[in-house]
């Protein structure tokens, strides 16, 4: 992401995964793991979504750590069909979490279905402080009820994971969903904004 990042490869149940920090300069608040998108439509820990997330999480404070799932990039392995990378952001998160810190599960489109996997994954002594979605694939993924605090982006002209497929998995939660006028799913021209309005929305 810039040439403070910092490339660390930890084991992880298929093998080495392969993964990227970037920490803030003063010392690190808490830590953000971001999970990346579909593996097999070329999406990787360097996504440009991914980066605004982990810059975001920087700016917030935050010791940012994304990671590739097997089989993307240098980590080892296979594609799962969506099980394994689960297990492989539960691994990031054993690694990296720093006890009685904040936790942040964070993704992108698939990334988004594998961190509220995880998050529901973690044991209740140990859940996440705090779950972020940009557009998560609700629609080819069965992604999880997710804490009522969950912070949700989609953009309106999204035509991977459309608005009201979004819309349908918010509503019987009553999730609220922060929707960005005419942006697409790969969020194109509005990074800046997307970032601007995680920062803006920060509970914490």
């Amino acid at each position: 992401m810039n040439a403070q990042t910092v490339r660390q490869t930890i084991a992880g149940p298929a093998g080495a995964l392969e993964c990227a920090i970037d920490a803030p300069g003063e010392p690190p608040r808490g830590t953000a793991v971001v999970c990346h998108p579909h593996p097999q439509h070329g999406g990787t820990m360097d996504n440009k979504v991914a980066q605004t997330l982990a810059r975001a999480f920087v700016q917030l404070g935050y010791r940012a750590v994304r990671f590739n799932v097997r089989g993307v990039g240098g980590s080892q392995g296979g594609w799962d069909e969506g099980r394994g990378e689960v297990d492989d952001a539960l691994a990031v998160v054993q690694a990296f979490r720093e006890p009685g810190r904040p936790l942040v599960l964070a993704g992108f489109s698939f990334g988004g279905y594998v961190a509220a996997a995880a998050a529901r994954r973690l044991p209740d002594d140990a859940r996440a402080t705090q779950l972020v979605l940009v557009a998560p694939a609700v629609v080819n993924f069965p992604v999880d009820t997710v804490p009522s605090d969950t912070l949700v982006f989609h953009g309106e002209a999204d035509d991977v994971v459309p608005l009201s497929a979004a819309l349908d998995w918010a509503r019987p939660q009553t999730l609220p969903i922060t929707v960005l006028p005419g942006v697409g799913h790969f969020f194109h021209g509005q990074l800046a904004l997307l970032k601007q309005l995680i920062v803006r929305s920060w509970p914490h």
